[in-house]
């Protein structure tokens, strides 16, 4: 019974894991979308990092990869911290106004490969 009671609190802890996280659904990549412009803004969290730039009179969210896949890439928060220029290049939210995933980012010259 123990085992029964272990699994079920599992698999409902990892349904739960799963809900809070949304899916890559919600975005247009039919619509590439690039945006160079100055960081607003930095949020270095998990489950992934955030940026905003102001983009045709409008302030965009750049949704990037978690902070474990961007160290990884060779990036940090120094290097994107706000007032640096920056080019995302991504897909449009299909749910949120003014919100886009970024498929990479390009800082100094050198581009960064987020997926």
């Amino acid at each position: 019974m123990r085992l029964v009671l272990a699994s079920a609190a599992l698999a409902f802890a990892g349904a739960g894991v799963a809900l809070a996280h949304h899916g890559w659904g919600s975005y247009d990549a039919s619509k590439v979308l690039t945006i160079s412009a100055p960081v607003e803004s930095l949020r270095w969290q998990n489950p992934h990092v955030h940026i905003d730039l102001k983009h045709q009179g409008a302030t965009w969210e750049a949704v990037l990869a978690p902070p474990f896949r961007m160290e990884a890439r060779g990036l940090n928060p120094e290097m994107i911290k706000t007032g640096t220029t920056v080019r995302v290049e991504g897909y449009p939210s299909t749910r949120a106004a003014h919100e886009m995933r970024a498929e990479r980012i390009v800082v100094s010259g050198k581009t960064f490969e987020l997926r």
